[in-house]
């Protein structure tokens, strides 16, 4: 399955047997892009096994490349990477294409901001309606400028500053992206940059920053919140690099296993990076069952084995606060809603607006396109579940070129009388390559 094809590629899921069997999933994204861009700033080389080989890293680590980085794959499957330190990065002789994005886009701009180079952003259709005023405003305060397409969207052009002026920052919103720029930015900047996050978001940049050698503290106040300083000039150390499976991509296997009756599934290797982890929390309170087998920590990051069995679900009302440890595990979230007993509730769902897709409007015109009765909110959607009768099917599902909005009509499909039909299946590529096969492999496809 590739998305470098000009021809969508239509898929039908229908109804399946009893899933079962162990599995992994790939690298988990953000780790991964942020593995290829601190070994790429480090002095030395790096290494990097189980790295998520799908697109949107294979997006950074060209960038990285274009960069001055040396990056290779060997035969193993491990990623070798030889940086040019902080500070060195090269001028790009040829603009940055990220295709779908949006991760490598927002932290590519926050490295660039602090180096004296120039670099142009491209991507495709849908990461160029994507807005990035939220990075390019930051930054823009240390020093870099911008000149973007209205609306502050791709294609869009960046002058980095050296030396960048060191920001105190209070984020306005909860986006693990706009912290991370901030703090690349800060890598190269003299002084000490400081971010405020009143909402704690995935906390993967601070664990490997202070992983590959940078002088970095998290002060918690009592409210909660996180103030994130971070001392730049650093120099990076290379380092060795285990990424754990992805729980935004392990989401659609362990939600397929709760739905499917009779299922009993295992998903090893996956982080549980406590910033991540709501959905397993949210399944939970709907009433799955779902145990965390052999947990461990890998390279800083916790690590365990989600075994998971099929399990009656009702509706739920989730705490709207929890929405940014699974904030792109809520299209699967909706799925599972759907096949609940009583009504779901989400609130609190602005961000999901301005993802790959605004994937309120698109997950709630797919459900009813499939027979599920719901009703948009402007910050959410109210769910009406079928209490464990199978969904009527239907489609062609229009998934907008979003990932996850595909794989999540296809968990849909499995639970269905009459399949569900998704319009394209190559957006899957940039996150979850094997996507299909994994499902074969559970027994849920011929």
């Amino acid at each position: 399955m590739t998305s470098s094809s000009d021809h969508p590629l239509p898929m039908t899921f229908n109804g399946a047997p009893p899933l079962s069997g162990s599995v992994t999933v790939p690298g988990d994204k953000s780790i991964s892009h942020r593995s290829l861009m601190l070994s790429a700033l480090s002095v030395g080389e790096s290494r990097v096994e189980g790295l998520l080989e799908g697109e949107d890293v294979l997006a950074t680590a060209a960038a990285m490349r274009a960069m001055g980085a040396q990056i290779n794959r060997d035969s193993d499957g491990i990623w070798h990477i030889k940086g040019v330190g902080v500070g060195g990065l090269l001028q790009p002789q040829t603009a940055l294409d990220m295709g779908n994005s949006g991760t490598s886009t927002r932290l590519l701009m926050g490295l660039i901001a602090s180096h004296a180079i120039t670099a142009t952003f491209t991507g495709d259709a849908s990461l160029s309606k994507r807005p990035m005023g939220r990075v390019t405003e930051p930054l823009s305060r240390m020093g870099a400028s911008f000149t973007s397409s209205p609306g502050d969207r791709l294609p869009l052009t960046m002058r980095g500053a050296c030396p960048a002026v060191p920001l105190d920052y209070r984020l306005p919103v909860a986006s693990a992206q706009v912290k991370s720029a901030i703090l690349l930015a800060g890598l190269n900047t003299p002084g000490v940059t400081r971010v405020i996050e009143p909402i704690p978001t995935r906390d993967h940049s601070e664990r490997m920053l202070r992983g590959f050698g940078a002088e970095l503290e998290v002060e918690v106040e009592a409210d909660g919140t996180r103030i994130i300083t971070l001392r730049g000039e650093a120099e990076l150390r290379p380092q060795t690099i285990a990424v754990p499976g992805d729980p935004s991509s392990a989401a659609f296997p362990i939600v397929a296993a709760l739905l499917v009756p009779g299922s009993k599934v295992t998903v090893g290797n996956v982080g549980l990076n406590a910033t991540r982890a709501g959905l397993i929390d949210l399944l939970r309170e709907m009433g799955g069952n779902i145990v965390i087998d052999n947990p461990r920590e890998v390279g800083g990051e916790p690590v365990g084995d989600i075994v998971v069995t099929a399990s009656d679900l009702k509706g739920v009302e989730p705490d709207p606060a929890r929405a940014p440890s699974m904030i792109d595990e809520y299209p699967v979230a909706f799925i599972a809603a759907a096949f609940a007993e009583g009504r779901s509730i989400f609130r609190g769902l602005e961000e999901l607006r301005v993802k790959e897709s605004d994937r309120i409007t698109t997950m709630a015109e797919g459900l009813r396109a499939i027979g599920v009765t719901v009703e948009e909110l402007e910050d959410g959607i109210i769910i009406e579940g079928t209490g464990g009768a199978l969904l009527p099917g239907g489609g062609p599902i229009a998934t907008k070129l979003d990932h996850r909005i595909a794989m999540s009509f296809a968990v849909a499909g499995l639970i269905s009388k009459s399949g569900v039909t998704i319009d394209d299946m190559r957006p899957v590529a940039t996150s979850f390559p094997g996507f299909t096969t994994l499902l074969q492999k559970l027994g849920a496809m011929p």
